[in-house]
């Protein structure tokens, strides 16, 4: 017993040794550089800041900013992905045709499928029409008043009359269900390709 006793006295010791030469200005360093990114919006329980990969753990002010934008960009392109899904696999369509040869929209199967369906200009068209958005419509061009403000002092839809804390909360709300869709459109994309819906019959 009084072996097992000196071996954990000895054991705690080293471990105290280890602590004491640990490079401490680096730890301190790091947790300096995280703690600017604890009261950003998004920080928030359970899980506070989260940053596993270490991407902006140098405390990067533009990288971060340059994250939040694409994270935002992305949240919103997965909720409208999620909505055209549901929608399509609800059996909902544009009435007529989809090209010049007759296929008809209501033909057009939902996910994967419309790939092999629509003709190749027409998958064309899509990809211009998006590049057209990327390039031209959806971006920050007077600066805005936030990181993913893409009103452009052209649409505000009496976002002005909220006051700051309703901005906060509306944004908070936004980037979680941005989040939540693009665990789900990954969850719909994974599970039609396994041949195992997530649609209830």
């Amino acid at each position: 017993q009084n072996f097992n006793k000196m071996k954990s006295v000895i054991f705690a010791s080293i471990i105290a040794s280890a602590v004491a030469f640990a490079p401490a200005n680096l730890a301190s360093k790091t947790t300096t550089s995280l703690a600017a990114f604890e009261d950003e919006l998004g920080a928030q329980p359970p899980l506070g800041f989260f940053d596993p990969l270490g991407l902006v753990a140098d405390g990067d002010q533009e990288k971060f900013d340059r994250l939040r934008y694409v994270e935002i960009k992305h949240g919103r392109i997965s909720m409208l992905a999620v909505v055209g899904y549901l929608t399509a696999e609800a059996g909902i369509r544009l009435p007529g045709d989809i090209d010049y040869s007759g296929t008809s929209f209501e033909s057009v199967p939902n996910g994967f499928g419309a790939l092999t369906t629509i003709s190749g200009a027409g998958i064309a068209q899509i990809v211009a029409f998006v590049g057209f958005l990327e390039i031209a419509v959806m971006k920050d061009i007077t600066g805005g008043e936030f990181v993913g403000d893409f009103r452009n002092d052209f649409i505000d839809y009496g976002w002005d009359s909220f006051d700051e804390e309703t901005k906060l909360s509306k944004r908070a709300i936004e980037l979680n269900q941005g989040r939540a869709a693009m665990m789900g459109i990954l969850a719909l994309m994974v599970h039609e390709k396994l041949g195992v819906s997530l649609i209830p019959n």
